[in-house]
This record gives C-alpha cells, structure tokens and sequence, in this order.
C-alpha cells in the first residue's frame, strides 16, 4: 500500500465533498424554488431521528474499525486489520437489520406521539430501509479510512449524492401534486436510493482491490476479543454521536413549537424550519466541507503517529488541520455575512438573511468544532467531545427554549443559541488538545493573520460592490476577487508561505 499522507487523504476527501456538496447546494436550490420549504421542514422533522437510530445502529464502531485498521497496518500486520474488518461487517450487518426492523414496525407510533404534525409517517416507512444499507456502507468506509485510502470513500459518496439529487428532486416534483407529504416522501426515496448505490460501490471497490499480507506472521484476535475492542472505543463516540443526533431530534420538534408560541401558525412554522435546514444551514455548513475532509482523515493520521509515539508529528498534524480550518473558514463567513441577503433570495428564503448573518458571525466556531473533535478522536481522548457537547447543550438548549418563543426574536434567538454552543464545544476541545499534546498556540498565526485578510477581504467588497451589483451572476466575479485579495494577504503577511503550499498534493510538485 503506498504511503498516504493525512493532507493527501484530506484533499481526496476535499474533492469528493466539495462536489457532494456543489450537488447538495442546487439539489437544496431546487427542493427550495420548485417544491417548497413546507415539504423540506417536514423530511427536516424525520432525518434527525433516522440519524439517531443510525448512530444507535452502527454504536461509533466505524471510527473504531478505522483507528484499530490504522494502528495495525502501521505495525504491518494486514491480517489483523482483516480480521477486523470481517468482525465489523458482521456485527453492522446484523444491528442494522435488527433496528431496521425494529423501528419499521413502530413508525406509526412515533409519528403519532412525537410529533406534531402526523404527515411525517410515509416519510419514515421510507427510510428505515435506508439504515441497514448505511450500516454495511459504514463497515466498508471505516476499513478504507484506516487503510488510509480515502479514495473508495469519496467514489461511493459522490455515487450516492447524484443518484440522490437526480432520484429525489424528480420523484418530489412528480408526487408534488398529490400533496406535500408525497413530496417530501420523494425526497425520502432519494436518499434511500443514494444509499443502495453507494453501498454497491464501496462493494465493488473491495472486490477490486489488492490485498497485501503481512511482512511477517502475526496472529489475530479472537472475534470476541476483536469486538470487546471495538466496544471500547466506540462506546463514547457512540454516546457523543447518540446525543447529538438526540439533541437534533428534540430541536426538530422544539423550533416548530416554539415557533408557534411566538405566533405563527403550523405551516408557518414548519416552512420556517424548512428554510432554517434547507437554506440557511445549507449554506453555513458548504464550507465545512473542508473540515469534514480534515476531520476524518485526521482520525487514523494521528491515531498511526501516536502508536508509533511520533509526538512531535501529531503537534504539528494538529497545528496544520486547525490553521487550514481557520484559513478557509474565515473568507468563507465574509463572503455569506456579506452576501446573507442575495443568498437567501436565491433560496426563495428571503427573510433568513439575519439568521445567516448571525450565524455566520459565529460559524468559525463550526468549523473548529469539528476538526478538533477529529483531533482527539484520533488521539483516543474519544469521550472529550461528548462532554464538551453535553456541557454546551446543557446552556444551549434553554436560551433556545426561551429566545425561539419570544416575538422579538423567533429564529433569530435560535441562531444565538446555536453560535452560543459551537463557541462552547470548539473552545473546550481546543483547550484539551492543547492540554494533551503541548501544541503551541501561536495567536499571531491562528488569529492575526487570517483576521487581516479577512477585514481586508470585507473592505474590498463594501468598495467594489457597487460596481458588481448590476447582475446576480456578477457577485461570482467579485467573490473570487476577495478571495484572491485575502489569500493575498495571507501570502504577503505570512500566515501561508511556499512550505504551506508544497504541501498540498499536486499543486505543491509544480512549486518545487
């Protein structure tokens, strides 16, 4: 197996989810414009708790699979990792049928007790299918990650998400007429036809690959012994992911009444909520597609350098993820805290332009959530995320709670409440890596520089803008502009030298 480094599986992975989520953002154009957001508030009611029973499903052993393959592997014994594997593949592929069953069967019930709105329960008849098939995908993923070949992982996910978008836009456009439950129920169908083709991919490229056999015996654990490992790193991870997909279930069904305290009606607020994940988080979350790509090439980088005590490379491995979070992060929430208004029009949502504005003045924290959580995962410090996600929900929720009922603010103390627990969950994860592996935190760095590219990145659009407001189409001109002018700045500041850019596959061979 040739040698991979993070930064290579980061940019694989970059590539993949930035066109995933190129086709996510006009699939997200498309359901908004031409199905409406009623129809996505109601698929928005349901996923939060499909994810909840997926991640109860696959219990976080994935990133177990891939930190234990990556460890094995670093030590050369491929029969190990094998055996792995195997175990995991059996073991998703069972409990994904089980919950899949299971949570078939009580659908009715679910939908009638939870929720406030019965139209949802065609919606989850579709997708629980959809969790045994990611079930057996996950086992498949988790192996190639710790194989540290990111390559089959983005192939299936970009499989997946065109057969989505094409699948689930037409069946919601065919089955709009019949009602908005029928359309979100295409919107449902989408998914779980993504899934299935993802899945047949990720098969195809184990079937196709080569397997290498250790350079010398080794002898693999007992099966048993294999999942009592598994269990134990997946149990806080599982927990952590357990409680989030909670805390997202409890929001799709705590926004939509709060909503209506605040004095809109059911529909009103269901198409709120709907702009709320449709437009508003779908363009927060496009630039985190970065740090996505970072955080799981991170897991089994750093887990393969700790394992061979290589300390100083899992400082700089951390340094390095959480400067390039910072670097793509800061231009990315210029250009949505300028721009909120044309791309909340965009969305036909024309009134979330203040919560995108919000949201953006605290989404670098987002940003830096996720990377460090990848971090320490990969340092085995799996349980930190999840009580610094506790600590954060236990304040988020309540101004939640209180802000989202109060006429003045609705969605907006929403949007507060969600910056309050990015900054909560990333500072406390910050703190504990720094803690945990000595790395310097250099504020000249991670703050200076990219802040003044960013303020010089604002001032250019707030001069040219007039001159660029002609046409819609022409803000694509002015944004690449900012975008060269801030990592101008950078270059010419510092903060990005030529070592930086070496570094990155293919374009670094042509700078040395």
């Amino acid at each position: 197996m040739a040698k991979r480094t993070f930064i290579y599986g980061a940019v694989i992975l970059l590539a993949a989810n930035f066109l995933n989520r190129v086709l996510g953002f006009i699939y997200q154009y498309l359901i908004m414009t031409h199905i409406g957001g009623e129809a996505f508030g109601l698929f928005n009611m349901v996923f939060p708790m499909y994810m909840f029973a997926l991640v109860f499903t696959t219990a976080g052993i994935p990133l177990a699979v891939s930190k234990m393959i990556s460890e094995a592997v670093s030590l050369q014994n491929y029969s190990r990792a094998r055996s792995i594997f195997r175990t995991s593949l059996l073991l998703l592929t069972c409990s994904g049928l089980v919950i899949s069953v299971a949570l078939y069967i009580i659908s009715p019930l679910l939908a009638e007790r939870f929720f406030p709105d019965p139209r949802v329960l065609r919606l989850f008849l579709i997708c629980t299918p959809a969790i045994f098939v990611v079930s057996v995908s996950s086992a498949f993923r988790g192996y190639f990650q710790g194989m540290q070949n990111m390559l089959p992982t983005a192939l299936s996910q970009i499989c997946e998400q065109l057969v989505r978008v094409s699948v689930g836009f037409f069946s919601a456009y065919t089955l709009l007429p019949r009602g908005i439950e029928w359309a979100a129920s295409g919107l449902a169908l989408g998914m779980l036809s993504g899934e299935i083709i993802g899945l047949f991919i990720i098969i195809l490229q184990y079937k196709l690959q080569k397997t290498k056999k250790s350079s010398h015996q080794n002898e693999s654990l007992h099966p048993i012994q294999t999942m009592k490992e598994l269990f134990h790193l997946a149990y806080p991870v599982t927990i952590g992911r357990l409680f989030s997909s909670g805390l997202s279930t409890v929001d799709a069904m705590l926004i939509p009444q709060r909503l209506q305290l605040a004095g809109y009606t059911a529909r009103e607020a269901t198409t709120l909520f709907g702009q709320l994940g449709g437009a508003v988080f779908t363009l927060l979350n496009f630039p985190s597609v970065f740090t996505f790509a970072l955080a799981t090439s991170l897991v089994p980088a750093i887990s393969e350098a700790a394992a061979r005590k290589q300390f100083q490379t899992v400082k700089l491995r951390s340094a390095q993820a959480l400067r390039m979070t910072i670097f793509i992060g800061v231009p990315s929430l210029v250009i949505l805290f300028f721009f909120a208004e044309p791309f909340s029009a965009f969305f036909k949502s024309e009134g979330t332009s203040s919560i995108l504005r919000i949201l953006a003045l605290g989404g670098i924290f987002s940003y830096l959530q996720q990377t460090s959580t990848g971090i320490l995962q990969g340092l085995g410090k799996v349980q930190l995320p999840v009580i610094h996600s506790i600590i954060s929900a236990v304040i988020r929720i309540p101004i939640l709670f209180i802000l989202t009922a109060s006429p003045q603010w609705g969605l907006k103390g929403t949007a507060v409440a969600y910056v309050v627990g990015f900054f909560i969950s990333s500072t406390l994860n910050l703190a504990a890596i720094v803690h945990y592996t000595g790395m310097p935190v250099d504020l000249r760095e991670f703050l200076l520089h990219p802040l003044m590219g960013g303020i010089g990145m604002m001032l250019a659009f707030r001069l040219f803008h007039p001159f660029f407001a002609f046409h819609p189409l022409a803000f694509l001109l002015e944004i690449i502009l900012g975008a060269v002018l801030y990592f101008a700045i950078l270059f010419f500041n510092g903060g990005i030298n030529r070592d930086d850019l070496q570094r990155i596959p293919w374009l670094g061979k042509f700078l040395r």
